[in-house]
């Protein structure tokens, strides 16, 4: 630390100077700087986001619904309970009729399973608390499917299902106000090849609108012409770095069609939450979140 300090000290003094070398100390300053801040602020700086959805057929009764969005805890040795508490404590805050997890609540292995579902246990909503899961819980890193933990899934479903968290699993619920209906479907990770669109489907009327909850964005590619009026999504963290001229570096060309926020793709909204959690210790330009989604009548 020291001799970090002694550095940025030379770099000042140099830039100072206005010399040649004034110019390569400036610029190496800026660099550090950013880097500095993409490690140690932008992580864990916690960004608020509402965001008005038009609904069509939405019932009057659900007119101003409150949907408050986490997804993507990575709940590991970097990201702490602690941390993960005032993005809890923020989402109580908003006062939400219902609350979603959208998944990745561990990075990898059990370690971190119980420690995760105590932190969002304390999560509360008038319409409940509901999940579902990410190919980090299933233990899968790529589309291939491969797990290396194989009951690792299991572990997290059952540790959120103590805590008073419904993990929907392929299936739906209905939320009611009065004798208003509005169905919230969960579907399974897309890379966990267990993923059953026809099964969460199945028997929910194509009247009522739809809301669904689906870790991966490009599960939206295989609705086949189902109703879903808003898909929650989370998987890219906004592939944690955007910046100017070159944007999400991270990201593969198809991923960053849904990288970030409100996407239209046919006839379904598909919000994409930047995450709170992160894989690697960085963040620039694509500060992690707690969504709002405010349900509003088309």
């Amino acid at each position: 630390m020291t001799l970090l300090h002694h550095m940025v000290g030379w770099l000042r003094s140099e830039a100072r100077r206005g010399r040649a070398q004034g110019r390569w100390a400036k610029w190496i300053g800026r660099g550090w700087a950013r880097v500095s801040y993409g490690r140690r602020v932008e992580p864990t700086w916690l960004e608020l986001n509402h965001i008005a959805v038009a609904i069509d057929g939405l019932p009057a009764a659900f007119q101003g619904f409150r949907i408050v969005q986490l997804s993507d805890f990575h709940c590991s040795r970097q990201v702490t309970p602690r941390y993960l508490s005032e993005a809890v404590q923020l989402s109580l805050a908003q006062k939400p009729d219902v609350v979603v997890l959208t998944g990745d609540f561990v990075h990898r292995g059990f370690r971190y399973v119980d420690a995760v579902a105590d932190c969002l246990g304390d999560l509360a909503a008038a319409h409940g608390v509901y999940a579902v899961l990410g190919n980090h819980d299933f233990s899968v890193r790529n589309a291939l499917g491969f797990r290396r933990h194989r009951h690792l899934h299991r572990a997290v479903a059952g540790a959120l299902a103590a805590r008073g968290i419904r993990v929907l699993r392929n299936e739906a619920v209905c939320l009611r106000r009065g004798d208003a209906v509005l169905h919230l479907i969960g579907v399974e990770d897309l890379w966990s090849r267990v993923c059953d669109l026809e099964r969460a489907f199945a028997g929910v009327s194509a009247v009522l609108p739809r809301i669904v909850l689906a870790h991966n964005p490009r599960t939206v590619e295989f609705l086949a012409g189902e109703r879903c009026d808003l898909m929650l999504s989370g998987h890219t963290h906004g592939g944690q770095v955007n910046l100017p001229l070159l944007g999400r570096p991270t990201l593969g060309r198809k991923s960053r069609r849904l990288a970030a926020g409100m996407y239209r793709y046919q006839n379904t909204q598909v919000y994409v939450n930047k995450g709170v959690g992160f894989g690697f210790r960085f963040r620039f330009g694509v500060r992690p979140e707690v969504a709002v989604l405010i349900l509003q009548r088309a």
